[in-house]
């Protein structure tokens, strides 16, 4: 009986150390082409062994996956890839051999992923242009003076990282939340005064700590995230704002959000965590300064807020306050809005509505005006120092002028004399029109 389980424990060990386990199953290919890369991304069920190496004449890079197999087939390739003419796949070795096809020489950078997010265990492969390093390079702005607000427009997810996902139409977040940001970005380049960056444009994935980097160098005045979350408890509906604080959340559902909202790295594939932007926000808010820079955003998410009041419902009557990860940029005003709840059935409906898209795009847009026309604020194209040096003989700022509207009058005459834009005349009086009345007494911001 003894010798009977030791041969048994003996076959046991001897299978698991002559490799009879199951092989590793590459289930799935996905691509994402963002503006200066592009992205392969395998599915696979469990930690793999492989390499990579390329080769010349035709241009190729070659992956070998140890103890592999392909479970059915890759998608079929764009014709207007940028980078990839065909790929191939063999059996090699009791292993799988990939083969990318390219158009161009490139430089690959891979690694794997562990499981995160929705996704299990993947092998990521980004191709870059040859001439051009691995590393993103975010072209700076040079400081020149310049007479209009530049608005970072930030839409959620991307790419890899879905973001939430309805349970009824299976709507995907990020693909609402860049529709509305596209319908943002195109009402900000009507408005006079102002611009768009758009941090995405695509579907592809842009790293959390990569998004405030941007819109700081291209010295933007204003970054606005916009999302489409969802919470256990279905019948949460309402749209919020969010702004960053560096003590506790201000509430469950703020830390709740904040924590949903902070893991889409492990979705989009970014390996870098944000524990140097942390111990840098830290260093910057004790900078009175900078810290004030909370305080604007606080302020531009209640006059936000107030305004997609007039749009519908709101979750929060007021600005929650949380460790967003997104929003940790020392030197802008920034703020996240949840436009609806993609969890709750009814808000899923809504948001996959060009009309209430729209409606809350211009909710947001309104809400910046109505900050900007309140704020003494400097465009950030002009540096610091410049834009608060004293001229010479210079009158003392006054901090409130009117006017006291006559016979004749318009609104954009008065706009024009007091060198203000008419959106910023009409928001500080709170006007819906631009009817005057004779003797009515006018804030000029």
């Amino acid at each position: 009986m003894m010798s009977s389980r030791l041969l048994l424990l003996l076959c046991i060990a001897l299978f698991l150390r002559t490799g009879w386990a199951a092989p590793i199953t590459v289930e799935n290919l996905r691509l994402w082409q963002a503006p200066d890369h592009s992205r392969l991304v395998f599915d696979v069920s469990g930690p793999l062994e492989y390499r990579l190496f390329s080769l010349a004449g035709p241009d190729r890079i070659v992956i070998d996956m140890d103890d592999a197999r392909l479970s059915g087939r890759f998608p079929a390739l764009s014709p207007d890839d940028r980078y990839l003419s065909a790929v191939r796949t063999a059996a090699r070795n009791q292993g799988l051999r990939v083969v990318l096809d390219l158009k161009r020489s490139v430089k690959p950078r891979t690694f794997v992923l562990k499981p995160g997010g929705n996704y299990g265990h993947r092998l990521v492969i980004d191709l870059y242009d040859e001439g051009k390093t691995q590393a993103v390079v975010i072209p700076q702005a040079p400081p020149r003076r310049r007479s209009y607000y530049l608005i970072a427009i930030d839409a959620g997810h991307g790419g890899e990282d879905p973001g939430a996902i309805g349970k009824r139409y299976r709507t995907r977040e990020k693909h609402v939340v860049l529709a509305i940001a596209k319908e943002l970005a195109r009402l900000v380049r009507r408005a006079p005064g102002m611009k768009p960056l758009m941090i995405r444009k695509g579907d592809y994935y842009v790293g959390l700590g990569e998004r405030p980097r941007i819109a700081r160098a291209q010295r933007a005045d204003i970054f606005v995230s916009i999302h489409a979350d969802a919470v256990p408890h279905r019948r949460a509906r309402g749209s919020s704002v969010y702004a960053l604080t560096e003590r506790g959340a201000s509430d469950r559902i703020s830390k709740y959000l904040a924590s949903s909202e902070n893991a889409a790295d492990l979705s989009g594939g970014v390996l870098d965590d944000h524990s140097g932007q942390d111990k840098l926000l830290k260093t910057v808010l004790l900078d009175l300064q900078q810290t004030k820079i909370i305080d604007y955003s606080l302020d531009l998410g209640h006059d936000v807020l107030r305004e997609l009041k007039r749009v519908g419902p709101v979750h929060k009557a007021s600005v929650g306050q949380a460790g967003f990860a997104v929003l940790k940029s020392p030197s802008i005003p920034s703020i996240l809005v949840e436009t609806a709840f993609i969890s709750n059935a009814k808000e899923e409906r809504k948001l996959r509505s060009k009309a209430f898209q729209r409606k809350i795009a211009r909710g947001i847009l309104n809400g910046i005006k109505r900050f900007l026309a309140k704020k003494d604020f400097q465009p950030q194209g002009v540096p610091t120092t410049q834009a608060r040096r004293p001229q010479k003989n210079a009158k003392p700022p006054q901090d409130k002028r009117q006017y006291v509207v006559r016979k004749g009058d318009t609104l954009s005459a008065i706009a024009q004399r007091y060198n203000v834009h008419v959106d910023a005349l009409r928001f500080a009086n709170n006007l819906h029109s631009n009817t005057l009345y004779v003797g009515k007494k006018l804030l000029i911001p």
